[in-house]
């Protein structure tokens, strides 16, 4: 599976538990960038967080791959990270998002809003 197919499913996932204001990241074209992708998503609760991580692996194994290589936050509800090695999904609370600023420490990258 394609890192771009991969990343059509991490939102499917993110979709299907109410996720607001997903965002793709095309990083394929920044130099030394550590990632194809990274799918951003904002949740309301750290409950909602760990529903769409859990809704992203439902699909992601559904679709035939393996689980996340690296998966970070769960504990703190606050920003769950679940590596895919070329796709990386981050699920935040909004406040943490904005603090973070992702969005603008790779704003070289090719954005893609999910409606």
């Amino acid at each position: 599976m394609t890192a771009e197919e991969l990343s059509k499913i991490i939102v499917k996932g993110m979709e299907d538990k109410k996720a607001s204001d997903i965002i793709v990241m095309d990083l394929r074209n920044i130099k030394n960038s550590v990632s194809d992708f990274f799918v951003l998503c904002s949740g309301n609760s750290d409950t909602q967080l760990e529903a769409i991580a859990d809704s992203i692996e439902e699909h992601v194994f559904k679709a035939g791959e393996k689980g996340p290589w690296k998966s970070e936050g769960k504990s703190s509800g606050q920003w769950i990270l679940m590596d895919y090695v070329n796709v990386v999904a981050h699920i935040f609370l909004k406040d943490k998002r904005q603090y973070y600023g992702l969005e603008d420490l790779w704003g070289d990258a090719k954005f893609t809003r999910i409606n």
